[in-house]
């Protein structure tokens, strides 16, 4: 009798036992580039959520509770090595969200690489990903993939000839300014006027004056965070720029019309990697204004996706523990259906390992402060 009335005691709690998946991220949650830090930290609880609901990631018979823990690196390399190492000392996580900036994420890479630690990094240096660096991926599209096929249209489309562009002035900037004047001359356009400045500036009017002096057709906002871009945009409205304004990447309408006001923000030609019109990613931006009390920014979506294919190369390779199986069941992963659409991986010729996302995207208009779609694209082209 006390056998069995033991047996039922303890078996609620052998029922409910559960071990915990930790996620870290190491993301912006302050200052300008907040909005991009926060879109990775909420596709990844998200995606946590997901599985939390359906009573923790199945992983060969075993259930895994998933919690993400999340630092601000404060879009700096030194906050990100000191809470990336927490990370991994303390907190003993063997998958990362983060970071944000290229200049974090190449300084974190010799800590997580060595850790064997998996890393989902939105950094846009093509120093980020390679051979050298097996255990990290990008499930987000930078300029390098997007530049080419969206610039050549938006030359062709609206005849243009010279460019002017503002660029924070490190490596995320450097490597985008590079990208960009490549693909304008590939298009038949140049980068004419280029403007660097410390990503905590906020008066870009001695920038644009010469810039709008040297008679640009339009000016650029790639590579400066959200809120940067609006204060650009309002600027160089208020001293009576007329052109095209283009951010052919990073997404940050919402903030950019926020900002700048819509009637500054109208017109503006943006890369987009949403459609508005894909029911999946509508009913996610619900799910995340509704939880977050915020609009959704764009690069959730990828954050989202990416790491529901973290966890299908967990539940592939039988383990969270070992992350050598890991890192190769989710290079493995083909024709992955995610909310952005079809999903594989690819950039062995560019960064000598397929560890780069290839999605659909889009270039759209700016309309009374929402993005219309005016081009369909993908790594080739856009029509």
């Amino acid at each position: 009798m006390t056998m069995l009335l033991s047996a039922a005691l303890l078996a609620p709690c052998a029922l409910h036992a559960q071990e915990t998946l930790k996620i870290g991220a190491v993301v912006t949650l302050s200052g300008a580039g907040a909005a991009w830090g926060q879109a990775l930290l909420y596709g990844a609880e998200l995606a946590a959520d997901d599985v939390n609901a359906k009573g923790g990631l199945d992983v060969a018979g075993k259930r895994y509770k998933v919690q993400v823990i999340p630092y601000d690196d404060k879009y700096q390399s030194s906050d990100a090595v000191t809470v990336t190492n927490r990370l991994v000392s303390d907190d003993k996580v063997k998958y990362i969200i983060g970071p944000v900036g290229s200049a974090p994420a190449l300084a974190v890479a010799p800590i997580t690489e060595r850790n064997k630690v998996i890393v989902m990094t939105l950094g846009f240096t093509t120093k980020a990903i390679g051979a050298d660096k097996p255990f990290t991926f990008r499930p987000n599209l930078t300029t390098e993939e997007t530049s080419l096929p969206q610039i050549t249209w938006l030359v062709k489309s609206r005849n243009l000839k010279k460019i002017g562009a503002l660029f924070p002035n490190d490596e995320t900037g450097q490597q985008i300014a590079r990208d960009l004047e490549k693909a304008y001359g590939a298009a038949g356009a140049t980068l004419s006027s280029k403007e660097f400045f410390d990503r905590q500036r906020v008066d870009m009017v001695p920038l644009l004056t010469r810039i709008i002096g040297a008679g640009v057709d339009a000016i650029e906002l790639d590579g400066n965070s959200p809120a940067t871009a609006g204060l650009i945009v309002r600027q160089a409205r208020e001293l009576g720029f007329k052109g095209l304004i283009i951010r052919s990447g990073g997404p940050s309408t919402p903030e950019i019309v926020a900002v700048a006001g819509k009637a500054a923000a109208e017109g503006m030609m943006v890369n987009a990697p949403v459609d508005p019109a894909n029911t999946a990613v509508k009913a996610y931006g619900e799910r995340y204004a509704a939880k977050y009390k915020k609009n959704m920014n764009g690069f959730s979506p990828a954050f989202y996706d990416g790491t529901h294919m973290l966890f299908q190369a967990m539940q592939k390779a039988g383990t969270v523990a070992d992350t050598d199986k890991v890192r190769v069941a989710l290079e493995q992963i083909r024709d992955y259906r995610g909310i952005l659409g079809v999903l594989n991986w690819t950039g062995q010729d560019v960064y000598g390992a397929s560890h780069q996302i290839d999605a659909p995207y889009f270039i759209s208009e700016v309309k009374d402060g929402q993005e219309v779609v005016r081009a369909r694209c993908n790594l080739k082209a856009c029509q």
